[in-house]
């Protein structure tokens, strides 16, 4: 999967998803950053491009989100470490594991509130 439909997957799951509303775009640490605008919704999701024209979601490391992706799709989609999931370029992608996961992320500070009520 090419960062170009990563973008478009990001926005896709964001526009069905009340919750997160619009979304912020930014670059951190050079790659592409989404995060909602509304404060306290969710954790950004960075697109990684790599050498071989995939691409990796990264999560913010000190988070549980790669723990709880595994957790749900422990066959579905390759993680690397507590930080991404990795996308080859030639590899078919599990749309709506991958499409779960990046509304899991930008829905996490939300969804931790929730469960502290």
């Amino acid at each position: 999967m090419t960062p170009e439909n990563l973008k478009a997957l990001i926005h896709e799951v964001a526009a069905g998803t009340p919750e997160i509303g619009p979304l912020e775009e930014s670059l951190k640490w050079g790659e592409q950053s989404f995060t909602p605008q509304k404060r306290n919704i969710g954790s950004s999701v960075r697109i990684q491009p790599r050498g071989d024209g995939g691409a990796a979601l990264m999560f913010i490391c000190h988070t549980n989100l790669v723990e709880e992706f595994r957790a749900l799709y422990p066959d579905a989609l390759t993680y690397e470490g507590n930080r991404a999931i990795v996308l080859d370029s030639g590899n078919t992608v599990d749309h709506d594991a991958l499409s779960h996961c990046i509304g899991l992320a930008l829905t996490y500070k939300l969804r931790k509130k929730r469960k502290s009520n």
